[in-house]
């Protein structure tokens, strides 16, 4: 197949759907990869016949995902682009939090997206190509109280693909990672008004962000005009990440 051929993990809903739709306009094969099933026949209408294929699989499965990349590699030949968009949130307080809350959050985020690169790292350096994209968080700072698991998860992102942009660059494979802030998704749906006005009011540019936000800088990230960016961090976060306004 001459198109790239791209992974998006959790791209059945939200952020994860956007990035696979920009990337099926920018002319790439997308490999949807998420745990709901039921949302296979809608997403790959979303997204157009012959542009993707759905590939369930759990990313907290190590054999899954050997399974996956067998799968693709079997049926395209190669691996171009990969996007580690899926994600969980268990938040609480640490004196409330289970330990279970706190394991699923990182074996989702974390252990999840090291075992991906991992993967696509084989492949990658050895076809001496690959853009890999991980999405961290603006909560990566620490800076939410509530989210001790995420935020550690997120965090690890950022020192993950930190290294792999070490141990990667001269195989011509660029690992970058996405912080996005606050941004209109079902989650943030879910808040209550007064919340949802307090978030904005602290934001410099006073608005939320949307899914396409993400989803642009993911297309550049992934295009060659990216080629000299390795082991960045890029916040899209309205300017939150510099710090909070009260006017």
């Amino acid at each position: 197949m001459k198109k790239r051929i791209s992974i998006v993990t959790g791209a059945a809903r939200g952020i994860g759907k956007s990035i696979a739709k920009q990337l099926v306009e920018d002319d790439c094969f997308v490999v949807v990869v998420d745990v709901d099933e039921n949302v296979k026949e809608s997403i790959m209408d979303y997204l157009g016949k012959g542009n993707s294929e759905y590939i369930k699989c759990d990313i907290q499965s190590q054999d899954e995902i050997k399974s996956l990349f067998k799968e693709v590699i079997e049926k395209f030949g190669k691996i171009d682009i990969l996007v580690n968009n899926a994600g969980v949130i268990k938040d609480n307080m640490i004196w409330k939090m289970p330990k279970r809350d706190f394991d699923f959050v990182v074996d989702v985020n974390l252990k999840g997206t090291w075992m991906m690169c991992r993967e696509a790292a084989i492949i990658m350096r050895d076809q001496k190509f690959g853009k890999i994209v991980n999405i961290s968080s603006r909560a990566w700072l620490g800076n939410n109280r509530g989210q001790s698991n995420y935020t550690a998860s997120k965090a690890g992102i950022v020192g993950l693909t930190r290294v792999l942009a070490l141990e990667l660059g001269k195989y011509n494979v660029n690992v970058n990672a996405v912080a996005p802030g606050l941004i209109d998704t079902p989650l943030t749906q879910s808040l209550s008004e007064e919340v949802m006005q307090q978030l904005i009011s602290a934001q410099p540019t006073k608005k939320l962000g949307k899914p396409e936000d993400i989803a642009n800088v993911i297309s550049f990230l992934v295009s060659g005009k990216s080629d000299f960016i390795t082991g960045q961090i890029i916040h899209v976060d309205g300017g939150r990440s510099i710090g909070s306004t009260i006017f």
